[in-house]
């Protein structure tokens, strides 16, 4: 059986952690910040951890990444 590909935007765009979440940028950082709240700014710094129901769709993108369990 063939190797599965890995689909090359989610390559740069997602990262397994070691208990198999997966790591993601926030959205809503990059333009247009004057018209959003301080609060709504500092919320989105940083990296933030997918819901498990969108992990499960990453992790299908992601086929020899690390497994949760």
């Amino acid at each position: 059986m063939p190797k599965m590909k890995t689909k090359s935007g989610a390559k740069k765009r997602f990262r397994v952690t070691a208990t198999g979440k997966i790591k993601c940028k926030r959205a809503f950082t990059q333009h247009r910040l004057i018209s959003k709240t301080h609060k709504a700014k500092v919320r989105n710094r940083g990296t933030g951890v997918l819901f498990e129901c969108d992990a499960e769709i990453v992790r299908n993108w992601l086929p020899y990444s690390r497994r949760k369990g």
